[in-house]
């Protein structure tokens, strides 16, 4: 196309052979007239495949660009509509106005495919919608703000779509306020589904648009797709009671602030970022196949990974409880295996009165009554030079056989009376007195350093414990005890370390003791071992030897044993800070309320509470990314509540992969009507102010 410097600018524009001019101009030459009513002020005339303009300058030059931009189109395979063309013509002359960085042309916005399904195309319309779409690709956290009609939720859900086919993320969530039930469902007809139907078929018509209806049933099955209020979505908690670990040991969830410490699936510490209380729920009881249980309601998160995920090198999966009911068993092997500890946990260290190896010989091998001496039964010398070496002012004398005292090292001008430092330090750990089925780890050795708590576990397993060898398989720890609470101790040890421990039950009754043939007066407490590769639970050579001489003891697994209902419970839900979101629960099991790899759609946001926003944008779970979509001038909430949306915006602004998308009444997608009604109500609110504003409902606009 060339122009003619004349008085008035001259443009002439050849359509190729190849496009027949009905493309160009429309069924009865629609789309012509739309150009000529955008340009009244310009001559347009066509011959054949020639086109000519002649007019204003400026006027001619946009026409120009308007009939390339729409070629360009036409290259692609895409048609030109009466719309498209409207839309290419007001995006030109908002960059002829200086409106925008003009980076993007007509062509680029009406060409940019996001999701093609069911003999339909998916793309963005207008400038605004194309830099929303891009933000969502650039950025973790995008909100689109604009009136109704705009493509903000629409738009959204095709790039969650995409993301899922295209194997970005494992599963979409998709959730909405119910604020016009004030979020209480309970007094509709009908089943939950049938209750929250109405609020989030906005939602469900999306999803028929992009998938095939017959995959959307088994998607949600699955858990690839979650359609939720608000409400519901956020209920991914424990009973309040439940404990929670931090670094000075156990305390209930429902005790924690936001800003205490628990710890996470690395060991050490991270931040509670959240505290949300989630009312009365149905509870589940957790169990792993080692015995490990906790309390959760059906919508809490777990990772986990079949042995499919794992032969396939496929990422652990995030599932909620009620996913997994029905669906533990794999060919009759355990279907999910649980995360465990990669490092052990790392509590602050603590003094301690007694070296904790020497701690370990003697709950395990000792007397400790406090009527005799302090005493040590072994049959490996080595272990009692290394009592004598871990205990200062001790001499350890041979009674008789595997029996040993350990006496106080007297020095000249002695007082006959002073106390033996073992029956000190015994008291000051509150041990004196107890016996072989009333031992225990005191809590100063049990939350202290990792360094403590092994060297604790490995006097217990080298004086009452030893590998077991099995013939093709690495090898296994066995510990043995008569307490129970020992026992627990053991167990809590082990776990804490990253290993797992089984227990069993030997009946004191009909049980012969060696070669005394006396009955056994308690219950004996088997503990099977297995610790992670890196951790030693041996010291005694001999002991040592042949634990590494059987391979070791392989890998610590955990796996979902069985899921069963355990009541109704107040409960809780938190979030922590942790990379992988994790955090540690009752027995040491690993879980979270986060959603990670994962693409959020927060429809209807102006709906949201703050609180109800900060909820959910801290669910966000690494590999994920959130869309909030909202129309702040529609606002829903009960009088003197405040939106979410609107004060997130001052929050927000500005933070680092976190974008606001604004769109108005030009990138209305519906009936022309709707955007001039969108203008029409802007106008009304700017002349008349806030405090006439009741046509925006109940305390809208708060």
């Amino acid at each position: 196309m060339t122009q003619t410097p004349t008085a008035q600018a001259r443009a002439h524009f050849t359509v190729p052979a190849n496009h027949p001019m009905v493309t160009v101009l429309g069924s009865g030459d629609a789309l012509l007239r739309v150009i000529e009513k955008a340009f009244p002020a310009a001559d347009i005339h066509v011959r054949g495949n020639e086109i000519s303009a002649v007019g204003d300058a400026k006027e001619v030059a946009l026409i120009q660009r308007v009939f390339d931009e729409m070629m360009l189109v036409l290259r692609t395979g895409q048609p030109m509509t009466e719309d498209a063309v409207e839309r290419s013509i007001a995006m030109l002359k908002a960059s002829e106005n200086g409106e925008g960085d003009g980076q993007e042309t007509p062509a680029e916005v009406l060409t940019q495919n996001i999701l093609s399904s069911r003999g339909r195309t998916i793309r963005p319309k207008t400038l605004n919608q194309k830099r929303y779409v891009d933000a969502i690709d650039k950025h973790t956290i995008v909100f689109g703000i604009g009136p109704a009609g705009t493509g903000k939720t629409y738009l959204a859900m095709a790039k969650a779509v995409q993301a899922l086919q295209s194997k970005q993320v494992n599963r979409i969530i998709l959730t909405r306020p119910a604020v016009e039930a004030g979020e209480r469902l309970g007094f509709l007809p009908g089943t939950l589904y049938e209750k929250i139907d109405p609020y989030l078929r906005p939602l469900y018509d999306a999803l028929h648009d992009m998938l095939d209806p017959d995959s959307i049933p088994r998607l949600m099955a699955a858990g690839t797709i979650e359609v939720a209020p608000l409400a519901y979505m956020r209920g991914r908690a424990h009973p309040i009671f439940t404990n929670v670990l931090t670094p000075e040991g156990w305390r209930p969830i429902g005790d924690l602030q936001v800003g205490d410490l628990v710890i996470g699936s690395n060991g050490e510490p991270t931040p509670v970022l959240g505290v949300y209380p989630q009312g009365e729920k149905d509870v589940y009881r957790v169990t792993a196949q080692d015995g490990a249980w906790t309390l959760c309601c059906g919508e809490h998160l777990w990772t986990v990974r079949a042995a499919s995920d794992k032969r396939r090198d496929k990422p652990w999966r995030v599932l909620e409880t009620q996913e997994m009911i029905g669906n533990l068993r794999a060919a009759h092997a355990r279907r999910y295996e649980l995360p465990m500890l990669t490092a052990p946990v790392s509590f602050p260290e603590r003094e301690v009165p007694m070296d904790p190896y020497a701690l370990g010989l003697l709950l395990g091998d000792g007397c400790l009554t406090g009527s005799t001496t302090p005493s040590f039964s072994a049959e490996d010398e080595e272990l009692v030079h290394a009592l004598e070496t871990a205990l200062p002012g001790i001499t350890v004398r041979h009674k008789g056989g595997p029996d040993y005292v350990l006496n106080r090292v007297k020095s000249p001008g002695d007082v006959v009376t002073l106390e033996n430092p073992v029956t000190r330090m015994l008291r000051e750990l509150d041990l004196v007195g107890t016996r072989s089925h009333s031992k225990f780890v005191p809590d100063d050795y049990l939350y202290n350093s990792a360094e403590v708590r092994l060297a604790v576990l490995q006097g217990l397993l080298d004086s009452d414990g030893g590998p077991v060898t099995q013939d093709d398989r690495t090898c296994r720890v066995q510990y043995t005890t008569a307490s129970i609470v020992l026992r627990d101790d053991v167990i809590a040890l082990v776990q804490s370390l990253g290993g797992v421990a089984y227990t069993r039950r030997r009946s004191a009754e009909g049980r012969k003791q060696g070669t005394a043939l006396a009955a056994h007066r308690y219950d004996s407490h088997v503990v099977d071992i297995r610790l992670p590769e890196g951790i030693e639970p041996f010291r005694l050579p001999r002991k040592r030897e042949k634990y590494h001489a059987a391979g070791g003891g392989g890998r610590p697994m955990r796996f979902i044993d069985s899921i069963e209902p355990a009541g109704r419970e107040e409960t809780v839900c938190i979030q922590v800070a942790a990379e992988d979101s994790l955090y540690v629960t009752q027995d040491y099991l690993l879980t979270h309320n986060t959603l990670n790899d994962a693409f959020i759609i927060l429809d209807e946001a102006q709906n949201t509470s703050a609180e109800q926003m900060k909820m959910f944008l801290t669910r966000l779970g690494f590999d994920s990314k959130i869309v909030v979509t909202g129309d702040v001038t529609q606002v829903d909430l009960p009088s003197g509540t405040k939106s979410g949306l609107r004060q997130v915006q001052d929050i927000l602004e500005g933070l680092d992969d976190v974008h606001f998308s604004r769109l108005t009444s030009q990138d209305v997608v519906r009936h022309k009507l709707v955007g001039r009604i969108v203008d029409a109500y802007e106008k009304y609110d700017s002349q008349h102010g806030t405090e006439n504003g009741s046509h925006k409902g109940r305390g809208r606009g708060k």
